[in-house]
Protein backbone atom coordinates (compact mmCIF):
# COMPACT_ATOMS: atom_id res chain seq x y z
CA UNK A 1 0.00 0.00 0.00
CA UNK A 2 1.52 3.49 -0.85
CA UNK A 3 -0.01 6.55 0.96
CA UNK A 4 0.94 10.08 -0.39
CA UNK A 5 0.79 13.04 2.14
CA UNK A 6 1.45 16.06 1.43
CA UNK A 7 3.69 18.01 4.09
CA UNK A 8 4.08 21.84 4.92
CA UNK A 9 6.64 22.27 7.09
CA UNK A 10 5.78 26.21 7.47
CA UNK A 11 7.81 28.35 9.91
CA UNK A 12 10.53 28.43 12.45
CA UNK A 13 10.84 24.86 14.24
CA UNK A 14 8.45 23.80 11.66
CA UNK A 15 10.57 22.17 9.02
CA UNK A 16 12.95 20.68 12.38
CA UNK A 17 10.10 18.82 14.10
CA UNK A 18 8.46 18.07 11.10
CA UNK A 19 11.89 16.19 9.36
CA UNK A 20 11.65 14.08 12.78
CA UNK A 21 8.15 13.09 12.01
CA UNK A 22 8.53 11.81 9.00
CA UNK A 23 11.69 10.12 9.87
CA UNK A 24 9.38 8.34 12.09
CA UNK A 25 6.67 7.65 9.99
CA UNK A 26 8.88 5.63 7.52
CA UNK A 27 10.16 3.64 9.76
CA UNK A 28 6.88 2.75 10.85
CA UNK A 29 6.10 2.26 7.06
CA UNK A 30 9.00 -0.01 6.71
CA UNK A 31 7.54 -2.40 9.68
CA UNK A 32 4.24 -2.85 8.55
CA UNK A 33 4.84 -2.93 4.37
CA UNK A 34 3.43 0.04 3.70
CA UNK A 35 5.06 3.70 2.03
CA UNK A 36 4.72 6.96 2.02
CA UNK A 37 6.02 9.63 -0.76
CA UNK A 38 5.93 12.93 0.32
CA UNK A 39 4.93 15.93 -1.55
CA UNK A 40 6.46 19.22 -0.06
CA UNK A 41 4.59 22.74 -0.10
CA UNK A 42 6.12 26.33 0.64
CA UNK A 43 3.84 27.91 2.29
CA UNK A 44 4.93 29.46 5.48
CA UNK A 45 6.25 33.37 6.37
CA UNK A 46 9.69 32.85 3.88
CA UNK A 47 7.34 31.93 0.80
CA UNK A 48 4.62 34.53 1.58
CA UNK A 49 8.19 37.50 2.04
CA UNK A 50 9.25 36.63 -1.19
CA UNK A 51 5.45 36.07 -3.30
CA UNK A 52 2.90 37.67 -1.21
CA UNK A 53 1.13 34.56 -1.28
CA UNK A 54 -0.24 32.82 1.46
CA UNK A 55 -2.44 29.55 0.49
CA UNK A 56 -3.61 29.81 -3.29
CA UNK A 57 -6.82 28.61 -4.18
CA UNK A 58 -4.99 26.03 -6.77
CA UNK A 59 -2.83 24.80 -4.20
CA UNK A 60 -6.18 24.65 -1.92
CA UNK A 61 -7.20 22.61 -4.54
CA UNK A 62 -4.52 20.29 -5.21
CA UNK A 63 -4.33 19.44 -1.79
CA UNK A 64 -8.35 18.26 -1.96
CA UNK A 65 -7.24 15.09 -3.78
CA UNK A 66 -5.12 13.91 -0.44
CA UNK A 67 -6.56 12.22 2.60
CA UNK A 68 -4.26 13.95 4.79
CA UNK A 69 -1.97 16.44 4.96
CA UNK A 70 1.13 17.20 7.94
CA UNK A 71 1.63 20.47 8.92
CA UNK A 72 4.73 21.97 11.39
CA UNK A 73 3.82 25.33 12.28
CA UNK A 74 2.94 28.73 11.53
CA UNK A 75 3.96 31.85 12.49
CA UNK A 76 7.12 34.29 12.34
CA UNK A 77 7.81 37.59 13.75
CA UNK A 78 8.38 38.99 10.44
CA UNK A 79 4.94 38.95 9.42
CA UNK A 80 1.94 40.86 11.05
CA UNK A 81 0.03 38.89 13.73
CA UNK A 82 -3.14 36.73 12.49
CA UNK A 83 -1.60 37.12 9.01
CA UNK A 84 -0.05 33.53 8.27
CA UNK A 85 -2.44 32.04 10.96
CA UNK A 86 -5.62 33.25 8.63
CA UNK A 87 -4.32 33.15 5.57
CA UNK A 88 -2.94 29.50 5.99
CA UNK A 89 -4.16 27.46 8.95
CA UNK A 90 -7.19 28.70 9.48
CA UNK A 91 -8.13 29.13 5.31
CA UNK A 92 -7.06 25.21 5.07
CA UNK A 93 -9.16 24.41 8.02
CA UNK A 94 -12.50 26.60 6.35
CA UNK A 95 -11.30 25.27 2.86
CA UNK A 96 -11.51 21.50 3.54
CA UNK A 97 -14.58 21.43 6.64
CA UNK A 98 -12.35 20.01 8.58
CA UNK A 99 -14.88 20.17 11.49
CA UNK A 100 -13.30 18.41 13.63
CA UNK A 101 -10.37 19.68 16.19
CA UNK A 102 -9.94 16.50 18.08
CA UNK A 103 -7.33 16.81 20.73
CA UNK A 104 -6.23 13.12 22.60
CA UNK A 105 -5.22 14.39 26.60
CA UNK A 106 -2.93 11.44 27.47
CA UNK A 107 -0.42 11.39 29.93
CA UNK A 108 2.15 8.78 29.24
CA UNK A 109 4.49 6.73 31.59
CA UNK A 110 7.59 8.87 32.41
CA UNK A 111 5.97 12.19 31.75
CA UNK A 112 5.75 14.55 34.91
CA UNK A 113 2.21 16.03 35.24
CA UNK A 114 2.22 19.42 37.28
CA UNK A 115 -0.68 17.72 39.19
CA UNK A 116 0.35 16.42 42.02
CA UNK A 117 -0.24 12.24 42.44
CA UNK A 118 -1.39 12.34 39.12
CA UNK A 119 -0.26 9.66 37.03
CA UNK A 120 -1.03 8.00 33.23
CA UNK A 121 -4.16 6.35 34.56
CA UNK A 122 -5.64 9.12 36.16
CA UNK A 123 -5.32 11.46 32.41
CA UNK A 124 -6.18 9.54 29.85
CA UNK A 125 -9.53 12.01 27.96
CA UNK A 126 -10.06 12.98 24.41
CA UNK A 127 -11.78 16.54 23.23
CA UNK A 128 -13.33 17.20 20.17
CA UNK A 129 -13.94 20.40 19.68
CA UNK A 130 -16.05 21.80 17.16
CA UNK A 131 -13.25 23.66 14.23
CA UNK A 132 -15.54 25.78 11.96
CA UNK A 133 -18.43 28.33 13.92
CA UNK A 134 -19.08 30.13 17.14
CA UNK A 135 -17.04 33.16 17.46
CA UNK A 136 -14.61 32.01 14.75
CA UNK A 137 -16.37 32.90 11.78
CA UNK A 138 -15.30 36.05 11.32
CA UNK A 139 -18.28 38.13 12.18
CA UNK A 140 -17.19 41.36 13.67
CA UNK A 141 -16.09 44.96 13.40
CA UNK A 142 -14.83 47.96 15.21
CA UNK A 143 -16.33 51.65 14.76
CA UNK A 144 -13.78 54.32 15.44
CA UNK A 145 -16.56 57.16 14.73
CA UNK A 146 -18.90 56.92 17.50
CA UNK A 147 -22.98 56.51 17.50
CA UNK A 148 -25.35 58.54 16.29
CA UNK A 149 -27.95 59.99 18.92
CA UNK A 150 -30.23 58.12 17.34
CA UNK A 151 -28.47 55.28 17.97
CA UNK A 152 -27.45 56.44 21.19
CA UNK A 153 -31.40 56.68 22.58
CA UNK A 154 -32.05 52.96 20.89
CA UNK A 155 -29.18 51.17 23.40
CA UNK A 156 -29.88 53.45 26.19
CA UNK A 157 -33.24 52.33 25.99
CA UNK A 158 -32.40 48.93 25.75
CA UNK A 159 -29.76 48.84 29.27
CA UNK A 160 -32.98 50.58 31.03
CA UNK A 161 -35.58 48.46 29.51
CA UNK A 162 -33.79 44.42 29.70
CA UNK A 163 -31.47 45.23 32.95
CA UNK A 164 -33.21 48.36 35.06
CA UNK A 165 -30.34 50.40 34.06
CA UNK A 166 -29.34 53.79 33.53
CA UNK A 167 -26.23 53.87 31.58
CA UNK A 168 -24.50 56.40 29.83
CA UNK A 169 -23.59 54.63 26.31
CA UNK A 170 -21.69 57.59 24.48
CA UNK A 171 -18.23 55.74 23.75
CA UNK A 172 -16.86 56.96 21.12
CA UNK A 173 -14.80 53.74 19.78
CA UNK A 174 -16.74 50.13 20.08
CA UNK A 175 -15.89 46.67 18.96
CA UNK A 176 -18.37 43.24 18.34
CA UNK A 177 -18.03 39.77 17.24
CA UNK A 178 -20.73 37.81 16.46
CA UNK A 179 -20.77 34.21 17.30
CA UNK A 180 -22.61 31.56 14.97
CA UNK A 181 -23.74 28.25 15.32
CA UNK A 182 -25.59 25.59 13.15
CA UNK A 183 -27.95 22.86 14.01
CA UNK A 184 -26.48 21.01 11.36
CA UNK A 185 -22.40 21.86 11.96
CA UNK A 186 -23.80 21.33 15.83
CA UNK A 187 -24.77 17.52 14.82
CA UNK A 188 -22.58 16.52 13.25
CA UNK A 189 -19.32 17.41 15.36
CA UNK A 190 -21.59 15.79 18.35
CA UNK A 191 -22.06 12.90 16.25
CA UNK A 192 -18.47 12.63 15.47
CA UNK A 193 -18.15 12.64 19.38
CA UNK A 194 -20.69 10.04 20.47
CA UNK A 195 -19.53 8.01 17.50
CA UNK A 196 -15.60 7.99 18.47
CA UNK A 197 -16.62 7.41 22.42
CA UNK A 198 -18.30 4.19 21.49
CA UNK A 199 -15.04 3.23 19.39
CA UNK A 200 -13.19 4.20 22.28
CA UNK A 201 -15.47 2.13 24.83
CA UNK A 202 -15.61 5.23 26.07
CA UNK A 203 -19.32 5.21 28.49
CA UNK A 204 -19.90 9.20 28.77
CA UNK A 205 -19.23 12.35 26.63
CA UNK A 206 -19.45 15.42 28.73
CA UNK A 207 -21.07 18.33 26.63
CA UNK A 208 -19.14 21.74 27.66
CA UNK A 209 -20.98 24.66 26.74
CA UNK A 210 -21.89 28.39 28.55
CA UNK A 211 -25.71 28.25 28.15
CA UNK A 212 -26.72 29.77 31.87
CA UNK A 213 -25.23 33.01 30.23
CA UNK A 214 -24.89 33.06 26.72
CA UNK A 215 -28.54 31.28 25.94
CA UNK A 216 -29.70 31.56 22.56
CA UNK A 217 -26.32 30.51 20.54
CA UNK A 218 -25.19 27.57 23.53
CA UNK A 219 -29.18 26.79 24.13
CA UNK A 220 -28.95 25.27 20.38
CA UNK A 221 -25.65 23.68 21.21
CA UNK A 222 -27.47 21.97 24.36
CA UNK A 223 -30.48 21.02 22.86
CA UNK A 224 -28.75 19.23 19.70
CA UNK A 225 -26.29 17.41 22.19
CA UNK A 226 -29.89 15.74 23.69
CA UNK A 227 -31.30 15.37 20.42
CA UNK A 228 -28.16 13.12 19.03
CA UNK A 229 -27.32 11.10 22.67
CA UNK A 230 -31.36 9.72 22.22
CA UNK A 231 -29.29 7.69 19.11
CA UNK A 232 -26.33 6.66 21.41
CA UNK A 233 -28.42 4.80 24.57
CA UNK A 234 -25.37 3.10 25.85
CA UNK A 235 -23.39 6.35 25.93
CA UNK A 236 -24.34 8.83 28.80
CA UNK A 237 -23.89 12.25 28.52
CA UNK A 238 -23.50 15.07 30.53
CA UNK A 239 -22.97 19.38 30.39
CA UNK A 240 -20.63 21.23 31.76
CA UNK A 241 -20.07 24.67 31.93
CA UNK A 242 -16.91 25.83 31.01
CA UNK A 243 -15.56 27.78 33.80
CA UNK A 244 -16.74 24.78 35.60
CA UNK A 245 -14.70 22.11 33.63
CA UNK A 246 -11.53 24.54 33.90
CA UNK A 247 -11.38 23.43 37.57
CA UNK A 248 -12.84 20.08 36.96
CA UNK A 249 -10.21 19.35 34.41
CA UNK A 250 -7.52 20.07 37.22
CA UNK A 251 -9.09 18.28 40.54
CA UNK A 252 -10.90 15.19 38.70
CA UNK A 253 -9.25 14.79 35.31
CA UNK A 254 -9.80 10.87 35.99
CA UNK A 255 -13.51 11.51 35.39
CA UNK A 256 -13.34 12.41 32.33
CA UNK A 257 -13.73 10.13 28.89
CA UNK A 258 -15.07 11.92 25.68
CA UNK A 259 -15.46 15.86 25.73
CA UNK A 260 -17.12 17.84 23.65
CA UNK A 261 -17.16 21.38 22.89
CA UNK A 262 -17.78 24.32 20.84
CA UNK A 263 -14.44 25.89 19.13
CA UNK A 264 -14.36 29.22 21.31
CA UNK A 265 -14.17 26.95 24.66
CA UNK A 266 -12.49 24.12 22.51
CA UNK A 267 -9.38 26.37 21.98
CA UNK A 268 -9.13 27.42 25.82
CA UNK A 269 -9.35 23.82 27.59
CA UNK A 270 -6.89 22.21 24.86
CA UNK A 271 -4.33 24.34 26.30
CA UNK A 272 -5.45 23.75 29.39
CA UNK A 273 -5.56 19.89 28.26
CA UNK A 274 -1.79 20.12 27.10
CA UNK A 275 -0.29 21.46 30.36
CA UNK A 276 -2.01 18.24 32.10
CA UNK A 277 -0.56 15.87 29.92
CA UNK A 278 2.99 17.50 30.40
CA UNK A 279 3.66 20.46 28.23
CA UNK A 280 2.71 21.38 24.47
CA UNK A 281 5.66 19.79 23.27
CA UNK A 282 3.77 16.83 24.07
CA UNK A 283 0.21 17.65 22.70
CA UNK A 284 -0.65 16.71 19.48
CA UNK A 285 -3.98 17.61 17.08
CA UNK A 286 -6.15 16.56 14.19
CA UNK A 287 -8.09 18.66 12.19
CA UNK A 288 -10.78 16.48 10.69
CA UNK A 289 -13.44 16.43 7.54
CA UNK A 290 -14.06 12.16 8.03
CA UNK A 291 -15.27 12.20 4.51
CA UNK A 292 -12.45 15.23 2.56
CA UNK A 293 -9.09 16.01 3.48
CA UNK A 294 -7.88 16.66 7.22
CA UNK A 295 -4.85 18.11 8.80
CA UNK A 296 -2.42 16.87 11.28
CA UNK A 297 -0.17 19.42 13.63
CA UNK A 298 1.58 20.07 16.99
CA UNK A 299 -0.88 22.21 18.63
CA UNK A 300 2.25 24.49 19.62
CA UNK A 301 3.17 27.58 17.93
CA UNK A 302 6.61 27.94 15.50
CA UNK A 303 8.52 29.55 18.53
CA UNK A 304 11.11 31.44 16.35
CA UNK A 305 13.49 31.57 18.96
CA UNK A 306 13.93 27.83 19.22
CA UNK A 307 14.42 27.37 15.12
CA UNK A 308 17.68 25.75 13.94
CA UNK A 309 18.99 25.07 17.40
CA UNK A 310 17.89 21.67 17.53
CA UNK A 311 16.76 21.78 20.66
CA UNK A 312 12.54 21.91 19.94
CA UNK A 313 10.77 19.17 21.30
CA UNK A 314 9.14 16.58 18.26
CA UNK A 315 7.26 14.81 20.08
CA UNK A 316 3.94 16.24 19.46
CA UNK A 317 4.73 16.30 15.72
CA UNK A 318 5.49 12.25 15.79
CA UNK A 319 2.37 12.37 18.05
CA UNK A 320 0.54 14.16 15.67
CA UNK A 321 1.97 11.93 12.54
CA UNK A 322 0.58 9.07 14.67
CA UNK A 323 -3.03 10.51 14.08
CA UNK A 324 -2.47 11.30 10.41
CA UNK A 325 -1.08 7.41 9.71
CA UNK A 326 -4.62 6.36 11.92
CA UNK A 327 -6.30 8.52 9.46
CA UNK A 328 -4.88 6.65 6.73
CA UNK A 329 -6.36 3.15 7.95
CA UNK A 330 -2.83 2.36 9.14
CA UNK A 331 -4.03 2.00 12.90
CA UNK A 332 -1.14 -0.87 13.71
CA UNK A 333 1.73 1.33 12.55
CA UNK A 334 -0.09 4.34 14.54
CA UNK A 335 -0.08 2.43 18.13
CA UNK A 336 3.52 1.74 17.53
CA UNK A 337 4.37 5.13 16.81
CA UNK A 338 2.64 5.97 20.11
CA UNK A 339 4.14 3.61 22.20
CA UNK A 340 7.72 4.18 20.75
CA UNK A 341 7.34 7.64 22.00
CA UNK A 342 6.17 6.57 25.50
CA UNK A 343 9.46 4.25 25.48
CA UNK A 344 11.54 6.39 24.77
CA UNK A 345 10.37 9.32 27.27
CA UNK A 346 10.06 6.30 30.02
CA UNK A 347 13.75 5.24 29.55
CA UNK A 348 14.85 8.67 29.93
CA UNK A 349 17.70 9.16 28.21
CA UNK A 350 16.84 10.88 25.39
CA UNK A 351 14.61 13.93 26.18
CA UNK A 352 14.81 17.16 25.27
CA UNK A 353 15.53 20.48 27.41
CA UNK A 354 11.40 21.01 27.90
CA UNK A 355 11.49 17.26 29.91
CA UNK A 356 14.54 17.84 32.04
CA UNK A 357 16.96 16.82 29.34
CA UNK A 358 19.60 17.81 26.97
CA UNK A 359 18.45 15.74 23.44
CA UNK A 360 18.35 17.35 20.47
CA UNK A 361 15.52 17.54 17.96
CA UNK A 362 17.36 14.62 15.90
CA UNK A 363 18.07 12.89 18.40
CA UNK A 364 14.73 12.11 19.55
CA UNK A 365 13.65 11.44 16.52
CA UNK A 366 16.50 9.36 16.24
CA UNK A 367 15.24 7.25 19.15
CA UNK A 368 11.88 6.89 18.39
CA UNK A 369 12.65 5.88 14.90
CA UNK A 370 15.08 3.09 16.51
CA UNK A 371 12.21 2.08 18.76
CA UNK A 372 9.71 1.53 16.33
CA UNK A 373 12.19 -0.26 14.02
CA UNK A 374 13.00 -2.88 17.09
CA UNK A 375 9.57 -3.92 17.40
Amino acid sequence: MAHTVPVIPGDGIGPEIIEEGRKVLEAAADVHGFSIEWREYPFGADHYLDTGELLPDDALEELSRYDGIYLGSVGDPRVDDGVLEKGILLKARFYFDQYVNLRPVKLLPGVQSPLRGKGPEDIDFVVVRENTEDFYVGIGGRSETGKSRKELEIERSLYTTRFGLDVETDAEEIAYQVGQISREGTRRVVEYAFDLAEGRGDDRVTGVDKANVLTDIYGLWREVVEEVSADYPGVEHEFNFVDAVTMWFVKDPDYYRTVVTPNTFGDIITDLGAMLQGGLGLAPGGNINPSGTSMFEPIHGSAPKHAGKNRANPVATIWAGSMLLDHLGEEAAAKDVVNAIGDVILEGETLTYDLGGDAGTDDVGDAVAGKVRGR
